[in-house]
């Protein structure tokens, strides 16, 4: 008896041991452990009781015709299903402001073709989103980086409309994502980059703010997560935005680049050999839909100001011209994503809800950092106009 109940410890033991193994390999394997400290020790902000949670819904896309190096006419078919499909989707669709899903395509410099950016331009113009800037790059240099954001900057203005300028020094302002992910040289490998000074660069450059994170389960992910803020630039090592400060009601505009991230964390529900729990990222496509228990967690995270808990900023990501997951961005998975959105967050009482665009994020959030209260529809233009003024 006492050699059996012995033989069953020493087996509980052995399998809390292998399971314990699993679990880091896992967690190695993934990168979680550069963000997973900050995870753990994040404390849920404290909403207010006495007035409604305003969620502002922001979709941004790696937006690629080119994407597997295919053909023009390719190419053509998937920015035509975009232009006709969205505005079907959106139809029945309408935030607490009566606008409609607003989609911001973020467009790779790399892979310009006119008559593709003419028909995004188009669907803007009708409402449906806006235009900002993409970039794949390795091994580049400053000089380089500089010339071609510039150029892009001019073409997207001058020729589609895209892209507001600053009211006070008339300089050009752009949303910016990072391809492969690898902000400032943020890859171990240095790949898909080069620049160690990238954030300096780009505020030079007239970018308002980052919004390429989360990126988890890349090693460019940042140590810190679910999080507005002010990254500096330190132009001798990669990664600077590793870490920052805050963007805080009463505070000031520091450092050298505004970072704004979408939801991270674990998804308990859906777990690996039922035991590892997988990766929430805030991705969206076929293999992870948006379904309503992944719209409640985005919300749930309150990505907010510090100070503003009641304005919760959800931005969710996609790559949205792989055919293989045009049908959940285009489909019934995003109509039912939005019909949740607008059910369950757009009450009047308890939460409201605002789609907004890159740019109007932006906005909202210094609204917030200078001390603005009320309905944050108030402030979707408050520094940076409306893209194709003069």
């Amino acid at each position: 008896m006492i050699s059996q109940l012995g033989g069953a410890v020493l087996f509980l033991a052995l399998f809390v041991v292998l399971c314990a193994i699993a679990i880091t390999v896992a967690i190695r394997a993934r990168n979680m452990q550069i963000w997973l400290g900050s995870y753990l020790r994040r404390r849920r902000p404290t909403l207010p009781l006495a007035e409604p949670i305003h969620v502002m819904f922001c979709f941004v896309d790696h937006f690629e015709p080119a994407w597997g190096k295919v053909d023009l006419a390719t190419q053509r078919a998937r920015v035509d299903r975009w232009c006709q499909d969205y505005r079907a989707l959106t139809a029945g669709h309408r935030d607490a402001d009566g606008r409609p899903p607003q989609h911001t395509f973020f467009y790779p410099e790399e892979e310009y073709v006119e008559e593709h950016l003419t028909k995004l331009a188009a669907l803007c113009a009708d409402g449906y989103g806006e235009i900002e800037i993409h970039l794949h790059h390795d091994n580049d240099t400053a000089d380089n980086f500089k010339t071609t954001i510039s150029n892009f900057n001019e073409l997207l203005h001058t020729r589609h409309g895209a892209l507001p300028r600053d009211p006070v020094s008339g300089q050009l302002r752009f949303g910016f994502i990072h391809g492969n992910w690898s902000l400032d040289n943020s890859r171990g490998d240095g790949r898909w980059c080069g620049i160690n000074n990238e954030l300096i660069l780009l505020r030079e450059l007239g970018c308002y703010a980052d919004f390429t994170l989360p990126s988890a389960p890349s090693d460019t992910q940042t140590r810190i997560i679910n999080a507005i803020y002010y990254a500096t630039d330190d132009p001798l090592r990669p990664k600077s935005h590793n870490s920052g400060v805050p963007v805080r009601v009463g505070g000031e505009a520091s450092g050298d680049l505004m970072i704004v991230q979408g939801p991270l964390g674990l998804n308990w529900r859906q777990r690996k050999f039922g035991l590892i729990p997988r990766i929430e990222n805030a991705d969206v496509r076929r293999g992870c839909p948006p379904t309503p228990e992944r719209v409640d967690a985005w919300v749930r995270t309150g990505i907010h100001v510090e100070g503003r808990p009641e304005w919760v900023f959800v931005k969710v990501h996609t790559h949205g011209t792989q055919e293989r997951d045009m049908d959940t961005l285009l489909g019934a998975p995003a109509d039912a994503m939005h019909a949740h959105l607008e059910s369950a967050y757009n009450d009047g009482r308890n939460y409201v809800l605002h789609y907004v665009t890159a740019r109007e994020v932006y906005n909202i959030i210094k609204a917030a950092e200078a001390g603005r209260t009320g309905n944050p529809d108030t402030y979707r233009d408050y520094l940076l106009p409306p893209p194709g003024g003069a």
